[in-house]
């Protein structure tokens, strides 16, 4: 497995929208492979293949307590099926914006189908933590950073900063 290197904000491959993913073979596993250890390392939460410079539509999140046993979750091809009517707010980082938090409002469950790791199709319905961190790696794979979410000040704001810290 190898460490990717992790795009960051404004790089323009960012707001690339991914395209699907034909079959899940082991070329395909590999890289999830590597996201994961990727995702560890920063460490992080979630990562979408954008973010390692990739335009497909794969995400990889383990949501597993720190000092817990490691539980990797992989979605290929994930498409959101349904969202609740009610909202819950999260303060939201992205390894592709580090050192950055703000609180984002998104539907407090959805409805996932897609691919797992074998290429096998399934659904699942996700709440609180997963419910955002899916729909935020999602957000990726349509070109989406969570600062899109907030005002353009805040946005901007948070972008020079982020050149700040890459020029120092």
């Amino acid at each position: 497995m190898a460490i990717l290197p992790i795009l960051t904000a404004p790089d323009p491959r960012l707001k690339t929208i991914s395209t699907p993913v034909d079959k899940v073979d082991d070329n395909l596993r590999a890289l999830m492979d590597d996201m994961v250890e990727t995702m560890y390392d920063a460490p992080g939460i979630g990562l979408a293949a954008i973010q390692v410079g990739v335009a497909k539509r794969i995400l990889v999140i383990d949501l597993a307590p720190e000092g817990e046993a490691k539980d990797p979750q992989y979605f290929v091809n994930p498409e959101i099926i349904w969202t609740s009517e009610d909202y819950a707010s999260w303060n939201e980082g992205c390894l592709s914006v580090p050192e950055q938090y703000a609180d984002v409002e998104r539907p407090a469950e959805c409805k996932l189908r897609f691919l797992d790791y074998h290429g096998q199709a399934r659904e699942i319905h996700a709440t609180g933590l997963l419910a955002t961190c899916l729909q935020h790696e999602m957000d990726h794979l349509d070109g989406i950073l969570f600062i899109d979410h907030l005002s353009r000040l805040k946005r901007d704001m948070m972008l020079r900063k982020i050149k700040r810290m890459v020029r120092a």
